[in-house]
């Protein structure tokens, strides 16, 4: 019967925010869209067709749950995988935890989900809180600013991001002072306010963790008031074409970030990515792409070298796997199922009326991340 699944069929599940944040899971989308394709191109799991089911939790948690639940249960899904906000990649987890099945997170950028949370069916793609915070800490480090604020989201990631950013510095430098904290609501930041409250700390370096339509406001309002003017500013996740793009000529300059200059990574496994998106979608690619393509490239590797569904093998496969992607060959470690990708440090600037990044390299996530020994003081072992 057409559209009917045969029994070769590999089904698995996909969930994300897609109406609560388009500008990141739309290209999220189709970058998972792509790696689908082109792994059923060249055979499939191991002759088998890989068929993604996704769902959209809107935001929130309980609606991820409620996703989650009918895929397993309805759908027969043999893993999870997907999530942007770290709130509702926890809930997936536990859920994963609960309902013994393997769990493949690709966005959330909480330190809990494989660490003070950290469970045995639950792995992680991007690089985490702690791996983006190192990158940057080691860059703010040889800045001469003593006096430091910071803004963030009042969420799990925010708070996430703050803490581990603060510690990391402040070991580097304990001549730091941490002069003030402004903590607005995700996604409904009042902008002039948090920019005069931060200015009244008269710091000498910021760091920022808003992102998304937030983070228009605050640089909107920051670049008004002269927030930025004299002062260092560090930022997570500016510098990915879904943030620095809505900025346009107003990006302010020299802020330290991470991101994805696209336009300028010439290895050839990111060539060929890039080749391939634009010819499918006449678009660039944003980070969502790339975290899109290589969660699916993953649960592709995961399932070929498992040769089964069975989640315990899933989990077995996983551990240890190398898998390329648009920015090299990663390894999903053991001892806390995070994996090895890295990201983009640099600075930003104004080229041709749109922000871009300058001064880059890629930092190799492995070299961000704690010992092993110091994983397991973090991480339940169970």
């Amino acid at each position: 019967m057409p559209g009917q699944l045969l029994a070769a069929d590999i089904k698995i599940g996909e969930i994300n925010s897609y109406s609560g944040l388009p500008a990141f899971t739309e290209p999220y989308r189709k970058g998972w869209q792509l790696a689908v394709e082109e792994i059923n191109a060249k055979g499939g799991i191991n002759g088998d067709k890989l068929v993604v089911i996704s769902k959209d939790d809107a935001g929130k948690p309980a609606d991820a749950v409620t996703a989650a639940n009918e895929l397993v249960s309805r759908e027969g899904v043999v893993m999870l995988t997907g999530a942007f906000f770290s709130h509702i990649g926890l809930a997936l987890a536990d859920f994963a935890a609960q309902k013994k099945i393997y769990y493949l997170a690709g966005e959330p950028l909480t330190d809990a989900m494989v660490w003070s949370k950290g469970n045995h069916y639950t792995f992680r793609l991007r690089p985490s809180n702690y791996m983006q915070a190192a990158m940057l800490a080691e860059e703010a480090a040889k800045l001469p600013a003593k006096k430091w604020a910071t803004v963030a989201p009042n969420y799990e990631y925010g708070q996430s991001a703050v803490g581990v950013f603060k510690k990391l510095l402040s070991e580097k430098r304990p001549d730091i002072e941490w002069v003030g904290e402004q903590w607005p609501p995700q996604g409904k930041i009042d902008a002039g306010a948090v920019v005069e409250a931060l200015a009244a700390t008269k710091p000498e370096a910021i760091l920022n963790v808003t992102f998304g339509p937030d983070l228009v406001k605050f640089v909107r309002e920051g670049n008004t008031r002269g927030l930025f003017q004299g002062r260092t500013v560090v930022s997570f996740l500016t510098g990915e074409p879904e943030y620095i793009d809505p900025l346009k000529g107003e990006t302010p300059e020299g802020w330290l970030v991470t991101g994805y200059p696209w336009y300028g990574i010439d290895t050839p496994a990111h060539q060929a990515f890039l080749k391939a998106y634009q010819a499918k979608y006449n678009d660039y690619p944003r980070l969502g792409s790339v975290v899109g393509y290589a969660l699916m490239q993953s649960a592709a590797e995961v399932l070929k070298k498992a040769k089964s569904t069975d989640t315990e093998k899933l989990i077995e496969a996983t551990k240890g796997l190398k898998v390329g992607t648009p920015f090299g060959e990663v390894t999903f470690r053991d001892v806390d199922h995070q994996s090895t990708l890295g990201a983009f440090v640099g600075k930003t600037a104004v080229k041709d009326g749109k922000g871009v990044m300058v001064d880059y390299s890629y930092r190799d996530g492995a070299k961000y991340l704690p010992s092993d020994a110091e994983v397991k003081k973090l991480r339940p072992q169970n």
